[in-house]
């Protein structure tokens, strides 16, 4: 499969909850990174657990993951960026991932997760900027 068609499966699957179909496109070694958190992924199983036990210390269980919306897929050769919006109950994530794809399975990643406003832009910058209206 097609490095952009994997990574769109990947997106997906995740949204479905669909464990297993993430780790049929996972390599098995794959490191994921994520240097906002500064963590790093070691391995299909320990992915695929992060992904699926997160929320886990809420309240709720059995909260629904919000509607995974791919804002941009771009490919160029075995490497896929994509842009994806997920919206929380009182939250919206956005994510930009480099995921790199080889013989049809996801071996790396770097992801860069956060939220729109988190990061205020400071007073100084507003002569020179305009507010930034979400997609």
């Amino acid at each position: 499969m097609e490095p952009l068609k994997v990574v769109a499966h990947l997106w997906e699957r995740i949204e479905a909850r669909d464990w297993d179909g993430v780790a049929a496109l996972v390599a098995e070694d794959a490191v994921i990174e994520w240097p906002v958190s500064g963590e790093r992924i070691v391995g299909r199983a320990n992915f695929v657990a992060v992904l699926r036990d997160e929320g886990e210390e809420s309240e709720d269980d059995e909260r629904p993951l919000g509607a995974v919306e791919v804002l941009r897929i771009l490919a160029d050769g075995d490497l896929v960026v994509t842009e994806v919006e997920i919206p929380e109950e009182h939250v919206v994530y956005r994510a930009v991932s480099l995921w790199t794809v080889r013989d049809g399975e996801i071996v790396g990643a770097r992801e860069y997760w956060t939220s729109p406003g988190q990061d205020p832009a400071p007073r100084w910058r507003a002569v020179y900027v305009e507010p930034l209206v979400a997609d």
